[in-house]
């Protein structure tokens, strides 16, 4: 077999079995035809997959040496889920190939130091939350529907693809929500009814019939709509409104978790609502609050 059909291979188990979204698969897509690009002019030819069980620790260094000072470098960041994801291909290789490849395990990463998450505030979410009401460039029922989107980040937690992945016979919202996240990992949502009655003023608006297996959220034209329409919903909003860059989508979820920890919660019950599979990641959070409580310590005693 050759290499770009056992990649090809990955990419569908991928799609198929592990249900990656599609910017992740995209992703890969690229990071592993980038591989055996590098590897074909490395090693003058094209590979077959029992090539790449014999690639050396030497020749994957190189490769990594390239993105580093090519024209466009990778960051530290970069350069690690760049080899991530090409030690999850060589695994695919081994468990479904039988082709594997010790020479992997001599190679390390760069060390990449952990950002801390970047939130916004209370008052911040509360004008992000209320600024669709106030665009008159939207009809109605778009302002209630970036209205009960942005809530549902806020309010739950969610990540833009699993709001955008919610269907109509999810709708009116109970009192608990489940959410099919990354890996195919569920959980349970608890519904505040704040954010179940931006839904339902969405839904009571919407012009377009839907039935019950159709997303719940649309575009003007009908269609459903897009993680772009709601980063670019935002990045409008916050030029309106004198935010930070760092105001995005995903801040309304990194808000929900701090100010969920703020107020007293845990972070095993953090980690749950937020569906993440390891506490270090939730952890992150604790970074957040302590820099919140410095400033306000230095901002409000007399000996600061």
């Amino acid at each position: 077999m050759e290499a770009r059909a056992a990649l090809a291979q990955w990419l569908e188990h991928l799609e198929q079995e592990r249900r990656l979204s599609p910017r992740t698969l995209a992703a890969y897509g690229f990071i592993g035809r980038r591989y055996l690009t590098f590897l074909e002019g490395h090693r003058g030819g094209p590979l077959t997959a029992e090539d790449l069980g014999g690639i050396s620790a030497a020749e994957i260094r190189a490769w990594l040496a390239v993105l580093r000072q090519g024209e466009t470098p990778l960051s530290p960041r970069s350069l690690s889920q760049s080899l991530s994801a090409i030690r999850t291909f060589h695994g695919f290789l081994d468990r479904r190939l039988g082709i594997a490849n010790p020479a992997l395990a001599l190679v390390r990463g760069p060390r990449v130091r952990p950002s801390a998450p970047r939130p916004v505030t209370e008052s911040q979410a509360a004008e992000l939350l209320a600024e669709p009401g106030l665009d008159a460039n939207l009809d109605p029922w778009e302002s209630s529907r970036d209205e009960a989107v942005l809530t549902l980040l806020y309010g739950c937690g969610l990540r833009i693809s699993e709001a955008l992945s919610l269907r109509r016979r999810d709708a009116p919202l109970g009192e608990a929500l489940r959410i099919t996240g990354k890996g195919a990992k569920t959980r349970m949502v608890p519904v505040l009814p704040r954010v179940a009655g931006a839904v339902q003023t969405y839904l009571d608006a919407l012009p377009f019939p839907l039935d019950p297996d159709e997303p719940l959220f649309r575009a003007r034209r009908g269609g459903p709509l897009s993680p772009r329409h709601v980063q670019a919903t935002v990045q409008g909003m916050r030029a309106r409104l004198g935010l930070p860059d760092s105001a995005t989508p995903h801040a309304l979820r990194h808000a929900f978790a701090t100010h969920l920890l703020g107020a007293g919660a845990d972070l095993r019950s953090i980690q749950e609502l937020l569906g993440h599979a390891s506490l270090s990641t939730t952890q992150r959070y604790t970074q957040v609050d302590s820099a919140t409580l410095l400033r306000a310590y230095a901002n409000s005693h007399p000996r600061a």
